[in-house]
C-alpha cells in the first residue's frame, strides 16, 4: 500500500534524526521534498512510492542484483548516482544504513570525517 507523500518524509527526517546525521537541511530537489547537507541532496521524495538515494555506482550496481524487489533503475538514472527505492519494500534498519551512505557521499569531507555512527 502506497504511503502519503508528507508520510514518507517524515519517516525520512525521523530515521535522519535517529542517526544524528549533522548538517541536514529540509529543502526540494526538482519540486520533490529533499533532504541536503552542504547545499546537496542526498534523498528525495520523488513519489508515494518511490525514494531516490544518493549512491556510489558501485554500490548501486550490487543493490540492483541484490535486492531487485527494493532497488530498481530506469533510463533516466543509467550511469547517474541515484538509485530508486520502493519506499514501501525497505525497513527502517536498511533505510537508515542507505541515508547514511548517502549523506556521506554528499556531505562535505570535513563534516563527514567526523561523523560517528
Amino acid at each position: 500500500m502506497a504511503e502519503d507523500i508528507d508520510a514518507i518524509f517524515k519517516r525520512l527526517l525521523r530515521l535522519v534524526a535517529e542517526a544524528k546525521l549533522p548538517g541536514v537541511e529540509e529543502g526540494t530537489s526538482y519540486g520533490n521534498h529533499a533532504l541536503k547537507v552542504g547545499g546537496k541532496s542526498f534523498v528525495a521524495v520523488k513519489d508515494n512510492e518511490t525514494i531516490v538515494i544518493s549512491i556510489s555506482l558501485d554500490e548501486k550496481e550490487a543493490l540492483l542484483a541484490l535486492a531487485p524487489e527494493i532497488y530498481f533503475q530506469t533510463p533516466h538514472y543509467v550511469g547517474w548516482q541515484y538509485l530508486p527505492v520502493r519506499i514501501d519494500a525497505i525497513g527502517d534498519a536498511e533505510l537508515t544504513d542507505r541515508l547514511i551512505g548517502a549523506w556521506r557521499l554528499r556531505a562535505p569531507k570535513k563534516l563527514s570525517a567526523n561523523y560517528r555512527q
